[in-house]
């Protein structure tokens, strides 16, 4: 039976490969929501889905929906990060399961509340942890389990670029955003950890507007990280390539290669949401505990284990007097 959804953050950039999901998992989008009405999107997927741009008369009409008979099945959650807890409860209070993009929540306790709510309820919250879905990292941590005595070492290096738009947008608000390391990085510590087990400690070395830089002492492996949306740091190759953003994982000094693959991650995940498969509150909980740790400590600067790019001259913010 096709399923009913309504889309939160419609005008977001993650918002079409969760409307690409809807179509090809052969679904419906029925209403959607966002501040703004630059979503143009949505024809080329759901042309006849109700859209609003005030979340009163989105909430009213998903009311109007659940009276009649025709309640929606699905949120599909796109929204600003500190929006996403609402926007989840919003979804159980109307009957409807929740699909919530990362992070789930900015902060670990959040998630003790959205269980308690998600029993009261009886309705699911699902989050989209789409790299454990990529062959390239399944295969990853095939390799891993088969050698469980072994520790790595790991360098993590990801630079993509944003312009000054970023620092006027909540993206930049780190109370709204959590901060480069969850903008950015959220979705590769929750891969590091699915693979190489829990946190044992966890350094911060550098913290600022436009790069975050630390070491990860997992269970078997030890990993320098450094992520940036300063387009100075990418390398002299990736810019005369014309690229803007510049990805690399090196496991005991080999590149472990998975930039394909990555097209039809969403739509894998909702068929596995939908099949009763996917993945639950409690799998979001390891990586939202590490980025709350990496914004809330004072940094160490470049002593002891550090990743080389830490060492980089920081760039001022372009809207601050120094």
């Amino acid at each position: 039976m096709n399923k009913r959804f309504a889309l939160i953050g419609a005008a977001g950039f993650i918002a079409p490969r969760h409307m690409k999901a809807i179509k090809e998992t052969e679904n419906h989008l029925v209403a959607a929501l966002d501040p703004s009405d630059s979503v143009g999107i949505i024809d080329s997927y759901f042309p006849n889905a109700a859209f609003f741009t005030e979340f009163e008369r989105f909430d009213r009409h998903i009311d109007k929906l659940k009276r009649s008979g025709n309640q929606v099945d699905y949120v599909s959650i796109c929204s600003p990060n500190y929006l996403h807890d609402a926007h989840m409860r919003f979804a159980l209070r109307n009957g409807a399961d929740a699909i919530c993009e990362k992070p789930l929540v900015l902060n670990p306790w959040n998630i003790d509340s959205l269980l308690e709510i998600e029993k009261e309820s009886d309705q699911n919250i699902y989050t989209i942890l789409q790299l454990r879905l990529h062959p390239a990292v399944i295969e990853l941590k095939e390799k891993v389990n088969a050698n469980p005595n072994k520790s790595w070492d790991i360098d993590l290096t990801y630079l993509t670029s944003r312009g000054n738009w970023y620092y006027t947008s909540w993206k930049g608000d780190s109370s709204m955003s959590g901060g480069i390391s969850t903008n950015i990085g959220i979705h590769f510590f929750d891969m590091l950890t699915w693979i190489f087990g829990g946190v044992k400690k966890n350094t911060v070395k550098v913290n600022s507007h436009d790069r975050s830089s630390g070491f990860l002492e997992l269970e078997r492996a030890n990993i320098r990280w450094f992520l940036s949306i300063n387009s100075d740091l990418l390398p002299v190759s990736a810019k005369e390539a014309g690229k803007t953003t510049f990805r690399s994982l090196t496991i005991e000094d080999e590149e472990f290669e998975f930039s394909g693959g990555f097209t039809d991650l969403h739509t894998l995940s909702y068929s596995n949401i939908l099949n009763g498969d996917g993945f639950r509150i409690e799998e979001a909980k390891t990586a939202i505990d590490i980025v709350y740790d990496i914004r809330n400590q004072v940094p160490q600067g470049c002593v002891g284990e550090y990743h080389p790019l830490a060492k980089k001259p920081q760039s001022p913010h372009p809207f601050k007097k120094s």
